[in-house]
């Protein structure tokens, strides 16, 4: 024996207002759907037939439009059964043009109101007119009303406990204006139009800047028409004045059949257009169940991936047409458009024009300091940039900071399209080599000094260069010697393991490298403190300041302090005190 589910329309109530909308607000969308949708129908059938929808707000809400309205027959089929939308689609109110689908709009007014009462005359049959009056516990009766009702349809709520402030004007006003501003019809509440009726991108004189400035509260770049004819979608999308963080959240402004879905839906664009928010209106893109975001289907990312596109031929139409203005959306957009130049050429030569990186030379651009120095030699480290920058710039070597997001992969991109030549990563050692050597007496002096002292920098594993270079007041610097410090790593983790063959491997790894140290403090013999140093005949003061020598070069080149360099520190700094005060 097969039974019927029975519906507690109390308890569906309290799933749509708890779990399926974000907010009662979405019962006058759903009344303004249900309206423009019984307007397109009747169309059909007399395309001069007026299309106006009347709200009036007071002890109830009354909203009335000239639509096909329903017979007897079809209010127990629409209005009195839960998601019955097989019957919308043998009425014809699943079709293009119509907003409504999934059958459980009339529902959401339970939301605000204790009871419903819907009086509809159909332009199909020439009947009488029929009354639905039902209520939130899921009772409701049908009957003919007498006289003569246009045709059309009237619902009149009447708010249920605590819920009297959601049919009053001053809140339906602003709700009828954001759901209802663009749709093919005359809304008018309390005797006053409230909707605009048309897009404004379909007007050719329309003011774009100032439609931004109203529904999204700045003032924009740039205005870019935008279309996805597969999805039916027309629009603009504005971009942002001034830069805004990468992990902001992309939000726009989207209609369904020029009924508002949300102005905060997400997943519109591509990621790296996080500086640009769309205003759109379309037909084929699929909404959730609770029509406030967008389904992610094919459709969806077939748009995003055109709309993505489009953007980036405004870029590059912007670029040729006007230079400067692409220099400065780079320099406010710069994080978007690298990241699209990781996987487009054509965005590649506009930041390799345009985009300042940081150089020796200061901020400009690849191609400029490209034109200057021949060849774009990078550091990929911020810290190391930032030490070795002041030392490579005075001896006239010019370096670009890599160390920002996506710089590395910009650069190595470059290289794969221009030649290994173009850009290329400088190691440290190179910039020792282009350092001049120091006066023959100096160094002598020097070099005795740094045999009385050795035990200082062997405590830090550390070798010691001497060098003539500018700037004369930076004393030494700091060069990090990469690939031995990976030697040194894993010798220390093969005495630590216990497995034999493994320990094995590890010293093949290490076997026929260089054998140098994993650093070298450059001693600049043009710096008065270094000279100085050349000429001290105690021994231990000597140790003192190379020690310190070393921890201030550690300190310039930003590098983490291990616990040997904090005490050295402590150690170097309260011993030269203690001389300097008349101690020992």
């Amino acid at each position: 024996m097969s039974h019927t589910f029975r519906v507690d329309l109390r308890g569906i109530i309290d799933l749509l207002s708890h779990h399926l909308y974000s907010s009662p607000r979405v019962y006058v969308r759903e009344l303004l759907q249900n309206a423009v949708d019984a307007i397109t129908a009747r169309r059909e059938l007399d395309p001069s037939c007026p299309a106006e929808v009347t709200i009036s707000c007071g002890s109830t809400l009354t909203i009335t439009d000239t639509g096909i309205g329903l017979t007897e027959t079809e209010v127990h089929d629409l209005l009195s059964t839960l998601g019955r939308t097989s019957k919308r689609d043998d009425l014809g109110f699943a079709r293009e043009g119509f907003l409504g689908q999934f059958g459980v709009g009339m529902l959401s007014c339970f939301l605000v109101a204790s009871s419903v009462t819907v009086i509809t005359r159909s332009a199909r049959d020439g009947g009488p007119a029929v009354r639905w009056e039902a209520d939130a516990s899921g009772n409701y009766k049908v009957s003919e009303v007498d006289g003569d009702v246009p045709v059309g349809t009237t619902v009149t709520l009447t708010a249920s406990r605590g819920n009297d402030h959601w049919l009053e004007a001053d809140v339906v006003r602003p709700l009828v204006v954001d759901y209802g501003d663009l749709l093919p019809a005359s809304v008018t509440l309390d005797g006053k139009k409230v909707t605009r009726g048309e897009r404004p991108w379909d007007d050719e004189d329309a003011d774009l800047t100032e439609y931004c400035e109203q529904v999204l509260g700045f003032t924009p770049f740039e205005a870019i028409p935008i279309e996805v004819e597969a999805a039916g979608l027309t629009g603009v999308a504005f971009v942002l004045p001034s830069g805004v963080h990468p992990g902001t959240r992309q939000t726009h402004r989207v209609y369904l059949k020029r009924m508002l879905v949300g102005d905060n839906v997400e997943g519109l664009l591509p990621d790296w257009a996080y500086f640009v928010r769309c205003v759109v209106d379309a037909s084929a893109i699929r909404p959730t169940a609770s029509r406030e975001s967008l389904y992610q289907d094919e459709m969806l990312l077939a748009v995003r991936e055109e709309l993505g596109e489009q953007i980036r031929d405004w870029l590059i139409r912007l670029d040729a047409i006007e230079p400067r203005r692409a220099g400065e959306l780079l320099a406010a957009h710069h994080l978007g458009i690298k990241s699209l130049a990781r996987s487009d050429d054509d965005m590649l030569r506009l930041v390799e024009r345009w985009l300042p990186f940081e150089t020796t030379d200061g901020a400009m651009p690849l191609r400029q300091f490209k034109r200057k120095h021949g060849a774009i030699l990078y550091i990929p480290d911020v810290d190391e940039f930032h030490q070795l920058a002041p030392v490579a710039g005075a001896q006239g070597l010019g370096l670009v900071n890599a160390g920002y997001a996506y710089d590395l992969e910009l650069l190595n991109r470059l290289s794969a399209l221009d030649g290994p030549a173009v850009a290329r990563r400088v190691a440290p050692s190179e910039l020792l080599a282009a350092l001049a050597d120091p006066e023959p007496d100096v160094e002598t002096a020097l070099r005795l000094r740094l045999s009385e002292g050795a035990a200082a920098l062997d405590r830090h594993d550390c070798d010691a260069v001497i060098r003539d270079f500018d700037p004369v007041s930076l004393p030494a610097l700091l060069i990090s010697n990469a690939e031995q410090q990976r030697k040194l790593d894993t010798e220390q983790t093969a005495e630590e393991v216990t497995d034999p063959l493994w320990a094995e491997l590890l010293g093949q790894l290490t076997a026929g490298s260089d054998s140098g140290r994993p650093e070298q403090l450059v001693l600049n013999s043009r710096n008065p403190l270094v000279q100085r140093l050349a000429r001290l005949t105690d021994p231990v003061l000597v140790e003192l300041t190379l020690e310190s020598l070393y921890v201030h070069a550690v300190l310039q080149a930003r590098r983490a302090m291990r616990p040997k360099d904090t005490a050295a520190l402590n150690r170097s700094f309260l011993e030269l005190l203690d001389r300097a005060v008349g101690g020992k």
